[in-house]
């Protein structure tokens, strides 16, 4: 990475990096999830039974550790843009306590990304995490494509309808609540 990619990537806020996770985590739910959509030829045998029982079950439950990641990403950008335990709990209509136990580790394991050394993150999901944490703009490039290869057509998302909602630090008041929150 040059010197002006550091700068560059060190203008944006924790909760636009925030948010590109949740985005990034929503690309590969609906990935996995559209998969299910197509049924294939063979994928049935003619008397309607399954040629492979348990495949397609355990593909379901791929999809649901991604929805998990997703939901738990959606948690940490509401935390990391200034909700408190309170509005969250509110939101998900179980007690401020309830999502503090649920979603604490979570926050703070991004948290952690942010202020860690560039290999200090061990396993592979968390050096994904933290180069997106890192690095949004080569993954909000990546996103900004493959959303617009998925667009149906009934908005106008523009040319950069990932990267152009990232928020450079230079547009957050030095004062904001959310930076009092922490």
């Amino acid at each position: 990475m040059s010197d002006s990619d550091s700068v560059t990537t060190a203008s944006y806020t924790d909760a636009a990096r925030a948010r590109l996770v949740l985005a990034y985590e929503a690309c590969e739910l609906s990935d996995l999830a559209r998969a299910f959509v197509p049924i294939r030829e063979h994928e049935l045998n003619p008397d309607g039974t399954i040629p492979t029982p348990g495949g397609l079950l355990a593909d379901a439950a791929q999809v649901v550790a991604a929805a998990q990641r997703f939901f738990e990403a959606a948690a940490v950008f509401e935390r990391v843009g200034g909700a408190d335990w309170q509005v969250i709990g509110d939101a998900l209509a179980v007690s401020a306590r309830t999502v503090h136990v649920r979603f604490a580790t979570a926050e703070a394991a991004f948290r952690e990304l942010l202020s860690s050394e560039r290999g200090s993150v061990e396993g592979g999901a968390g050096r994904l995490r933290a180069y997106m944490a890192r690095e949004p703009w080569e993954v909000a490039g990546d996103l900004d494509d493959w959303v617009l290869r998925h667009d149906d057509g009934d908005s106008d998302l523009g040319t950069t309808p990932v990267s152009g909602g990232l928020v450079p630090r230079d547009h957050v008041p030095h004062s904001s609540p959310a930076a009092s929150r922490r």
